[in-house]
């Protein structure tokens, strides 16, 4: 169900059928859903090691609970790609064949916050919609204990305090990147402050497109800024129209194809490419950058969503 994932999981059969069609040799790509349980999780890796599989990639149902898989994959010495939630420090510096690819939150989290500092910088009405020098927010996290959820929620708060927007939280909640369940919360939200909130930092793209959804569906004429994180097809859309402030998008190909030469280099070589560079030798870090809404004028009405 995660927009994010989904698209890595496209990226990364397109990537293998090119890799087939130029180099003449077969390759089987498994993609399977633990459905947020790690036992399941863990059988499937068994089932992948049992197959044979040269090089497993595995989103962590559990970033704690690697170790179960480290500890299998050893014993057959087959790699491993972690992608997307991160392993603890520890269970990954087991092995040289243990990896990580993903997105960097910190750097996520102070593109947002600039972003948004930049459109208060330009005009303050924009997200003090009511004139009383600070911007009252509320915040959608993404999954409880996902280090890109902290990093990115720390510090697109600490950014904008750093830039000098006085904030004041009005309260935050946890939807688990689900737009559905954003919505739902942005209702009860909009329900105990009905004329405060001004902005909504979200974690993710669907989450902020869940808030978006609340507003339009309750009719909600205040221009509340929306941002998110990931830039994802519909939420570049929501920018583009004028219903997301903006959002950072984090650069998807880059993400997969980095995977994907990673795996293969993995098994053809034993090594991972030369020229990926990796912080610490198990680290790639995904680059993003910020696409912020154009505005037309210099009134807040430019976002106003109707």
């Amino acid at each position: 169900d995660d927009t994010f994932i989904n698209s890595i999981c496209r990226i990364l059969e397109t990537e293998a059928k090119k890799y087939e069609k130029t180099e003449g040799i077969r390759m089987i790509l498994d993609v399977m859903d633990a459905k947020e349980d790690q036992n399941t999780q863990n059988s499937q890796v068994d089932r992948f090691l049992a197959l044979g599989c040269d090089v497993i990639c595995v989103n962590m149902v559990d970033r704690s609970a690697a170790s179960v898989i480290i500890d299998k994959a050893m014993d057959r010495e087959v790699p491993v790609i972690f992608f997307n939630r991160e392993p603890v420090s520890e269970d990954l510096n087991r092995w040289e064949k243990l990896f990580y690819v993903g997105a960097n939150p910190k750097e996520e989290g102070v593109c947002q916050g600039n972003m948004i500092a930049d459109a208060y910088d330009a005009c303050p009405e924009i997200l003090d919609l009511n004139g009383d020098g600070k911007v009252s927010y509320v915040i959608l996290e993404g999954e409880r204990g996902h280090q890109d959820s902290l990093m990115r929620t720390e510090w697109a708060v600490q950014t904008l305090k750093n830039r000098g927007v006085d904030l004041e939280k009005l309260t935050g909640g946890i939807a688990n990147w689900q737009r559905s369940q954003a919505d739902a919360l942005m209702g009860q939200w909009l329900e105990k402050f009905p004329e405060q909130i001004e902005l909504v930092l979200s974690n993710n793209d669907d989450m902020a497109l869940g808030a978006i959804d609340t507003l339009r569906r309750l009719g909600i004429i205040r221009p509340v800024c929306v941002a998110g994180i990931d830039g994802t097809p519909a939420g570049l859309d929501a920018v583009e129209s004028g219903l997301m402030l903006g959002t950072v998008v984090i650069d998807r190909e880059t993400y997969g194809k980095t995977m994907m030469r990673m795996a293969l280099s993995l098994a053809e070589t034993g090594r991972t490419p030369e020229d990926i560079s990796l912080e610490r030798g198990a680290y790639f870090r995904c680059p993003s950058y910020p696409e912020i809404r154009k505005r037309k004028d210099e009134t807040p009405e430019t976002g106003k969503i109707e």
